[in-house]
């Protein structure tokens, strides 16, 4: 298959986000192999783990972040926003941003079915994803705190601070912007939102877990957290990403 029609086919159906689909790795559509014989743990010259290496994370895909990240029915909506849900799900969530090429945002971006590549600076990490326009975020790990106030506009991916504990990164993330659909479910999400995500790559630096806590007061009813796994793809380079808006909404509403 031509790297275009893969990613013309990865594009509708990411559009259309059916919820019953199962998790499905980047890595099985793409006929890469995760056995590799076993290394020791990849470090920078100073010891800090290693979280970037010469390839890409593959990310699971996520439809629905209460059963499948946590293992629940559904995230704990409160009734509005039930009906909020509910209303989405009955039009297939044609409404979705990302349909229309605007980025997913957290949590949603950490369970997207394309690649991540993670890039690891002494005072800041990135993270680059090739789903959703090639959208990009960054954790401060320079010890600065959360601006203040209106310092700083909100934003689909809010401001992150980091800080290792141990081998494992730590990622706090507030300031967050609205978003209309940021687990995938046709649920919004509000400015109060705050995420904690703990990465901690196993022995041979081959899979990382991902363990992340939620919670937004405007829209849930209580927090909720759990845990999901990004395997190692070395030697692997992003495939290019043109979201064509255009053919989004076509999708979304066919004539």
């Amino acid at each position: 298959m031509q790297k275009a029609s893969l990613n013309k086919a990865i594009v509708l159906i990411a559009v259309s986000q059916l919820l019953c689909l199962a998790v499905m790795p980047a890595s099985a559509q793409r006929g890469q192999s995760s056995s590799a014989p076993s290394l020791p743990t990849p470090r920078l010259p100073d010891g800090t783990v290693d979280l970037s290496g010469d390839g890409v994370w593959d990310l699971p895909w996520i439809t629905n972040f209460g059963s499948q990240l946590v293992g629940r029915d559904s995230v704990p909506f409160l009734p509005w926003t039930k009906a909020m849900h509910e209303y989405n799900a009955s039009n297939n969530v044609a409404y979705d941003p990302e349909g229309f090429c605007l980025p997913p945002g957290g949590p949603r971006s950490f369970g997207t079915p394309y690649p991540a590549e993670i890039i690891q600076h002494r005072d800041r990490i990135i993270m680059i994803f090739e789903g959703g326009g090639h959208v990009w975020r960054e954790i401060h790990m320079d010890g600065r705190p959360h601006p203040d106030g209106d310092a700083l506009n909100p934003t689909y991916f809010g401001h992150s601070v980091g800080r290792w504990e141990g081998d494992t990164l730590v990622i706090e993330t507030e300031m967050f912007a609205e978003h209309r659909s940021p687990y995938g479910i046709g649920l919004a999400s509000g400015e109060q939102k705050r995420t904690v995500e703990r990465y901690t790559l196993n022995d041979d630096g081959r899979a990382l877990t991902l363990e992340v806590f939620l919670e937004d007061p405007e829209y849930l009813a209580e927090s909720f957290s759990g845990t999901l796994n990004w395997d190692y793809v070395p030697d692997f380079d992003f495939y290019r990403y043109d979201c064509d808006p255009d053919v989004a909404t076509r999708f979304s509403y066919p004539e």
